[in-house]
């Protein structure tokens, strides 16, 4: 099973319309629209599921760069989400610091 990153399209996009896209290639498990937690309206990314690791790189060869709605689409294999944890130093703290000097 591949995980794959789709990117750069339009904001009317569906998940029936971006299954459509990756099925010519092989079997899809899964599709997510990725969404603002406020308005429920699409952030332009998603993911895509595939069973097939060669369905699924077939896939990220023809589909990265193609045009969907005028917009080039970036497709490529997803990587493990990062923790966003401690990066060190406070922001306002910081800021304020900076300030003084």
């Amino acid at each position: 099973m591949k995980k794959i990153y789709v990117g750069n399209f339009g904001f009317d996009l569906k998940e029936p319309d971006l299954r459509s896209m990756f099925e010519p290639f092989g079997s899809v498990e899964s599709v997510t629209l990725v969404t603002d937690r406020d308005t429920g309206r699409s952030r332009g990314f998603g993911f895509v599921e595939m069973s097939e690791d060669g369905a699924a790189n077939s896939a990220i060869e023809k589909l990265n760069g193609s045009d969907s709605g005028g917009r080039p689409l970036t497709v490529n294999e997803a990587r493990p989400k990062t923790e966003h944890g401690s990066r060190g130093g406070g922001g306002r703290d910081q800021r304020s610091r900076q300030s003084r000097w």
